[in-house]
């Protein structure tokens, strides 16, 4: 058994869907279900006696005890975190409540659960914290990829509720002895993206015909990871990795957003094409660039390619074309993804209709 936070989320879902593809250990999934967690993410294993879906926060720690004495996890995967960058500038409490106290409270949880335990047990145990490369800051356009070993430099306070949440977790190894291992990886993108993230927001306004946002000038550079890989990674650090070690996760695929704009566009002309006859890359429209918005990310995943064998499956041509063929095979969701609350989030957002 092991017990997964977010569970219900874009990498969550992901992750939980292929765990339960590939084998029987079956999984507890652990989702407050706010905004992003989505239940229809999960239809497909309605009924299906592995997965034991339970709503509940993860700053619920009197919750995180009842559930990990009773299911007794050999592992925790924690995803479960506030994401967005533009909703920890005009909203960051959230973001401290979860991705800080909530994983704070989640250590306590497991701490309390593991020191009764067998030697044995304790030491077979694993959390396993899923975490991004904004941690370390910005990246000048000849700068060195991010390692293991870089300062940690957030900008935003979506990236420091993340570099805060990564230093707790290192302490509770080193301080309590606890076996965690830590994965930063880069931007992730895939089936069942919630619609405000740039990939699904192209494809989705692209397809409605209506304009394309890109902040700025669009050469801001991103390091872009099919979520399908970042899955095999983490089943891998999971099973090899060692307590107390940091890996860095990346597609080795570095674009400017206007060029993964631009290449979603090229993707719709051929699949969705407009009835005008006109290409989806008319529709880009240039808006002010957001506060802190760092330049450059670019993830050295060195590390878990030598130590594990881990590798991206896909590139970015491959992978992007399944995303888009996803989202054309499922408006439904798509539809059901855009909330009232969504819609009134893109209008203050982005100026206009959602």
């Amino acid at each position: 058994m092991i017990l997964v936070t977010g569970g219900a989320g874009f990498i969550g879902s992901n992750f939980v869907l292929d765990w339960l593809a590939r084998a029987d250990e079956p999984v507890v999934n652990l989702d407050k279900l706010t905004y992003a967690g989505n239940p229809d993410n999960l239809a497909s294993l309605e009924g299906d006696r592995r997965h034991v879906f339970v709503r509940g926060d993860i700053g619920d720690q009197p919750l995180v005890e009842q559930l990990l004495a009773k299911y007794r996890p050999r592992a925790v995967l924690h995803f479960a975190a506030e994401s967005h960058v533009d909703r920890s500038i005009h909203a960051p409490g959230s973001f401290i409540d979860t991705n800080v106290v909530g994983t704070f409270r989640l250590l306590e949880g497991i701490r309390a659960y593991l020191e009764p335990l067998p030697e044995a047990e304790r030491a077979a145990f694993r959390l396993l914290h899923v975490s991004t490369d904004e941690v370390y800051g910005s990246l000048s356009p000849a700068a060195p990829a991010f390692t293991e070993e870089h300062r940690y430099e957030p900008s935003s306070p979506y990236s420091a509720s993340k570099a805060a949440s990564d230093h707790l977790v290192r302490a509770y190894h080193q301080t309590y002895g606890l076996p965690v291992l830590t994965t930063n990886c880069s931007n992730n993108y895939g089936p069942h993206h919630f619609p405000e993230k740039l990939i699904p927001l192209m494809i989705v306004n692209g397809l409605a015909g209506r304009p394309l946002p890109v902040y700025g000038d669009g050469m801001h550079v991103r390091d872009w990871l099919y979520v399908g890989d970042h899955c095999s990674a983490i089943r891998l650090v999971l099973e090899a990795g060692r307590p107390g070690e940091t890996y860095n996760v990346g597609g080795r695929s570095e674009k400017s957003n206007l060029e993964v704009v631009r290449t979603v566009c090229a993707l719709l002309d051929e699949l969705r094409p407009r009835g005008d006859g006109g290409s989806h890359a008319g529709q880009i429209q240039f808006v002010p660039d957001r506060p802190g918005h760092d330049r450059r990310y670019a993830v050295d995943a060195g590390k878990i390619e030598r130590e594990l064998g881990w590798r991206p499956l896909e590139t970015f041509e491959t992978g992007l074309r399944r995303t888009v063929e996803w989202y054309l095979a499922h408006p439904g969701w798509v539809e059901r993804a855009q909330s009232g609350a969504y819609r009134d989030w893109m209008a203050r957002q982005y100026g206009q209709a959602g």
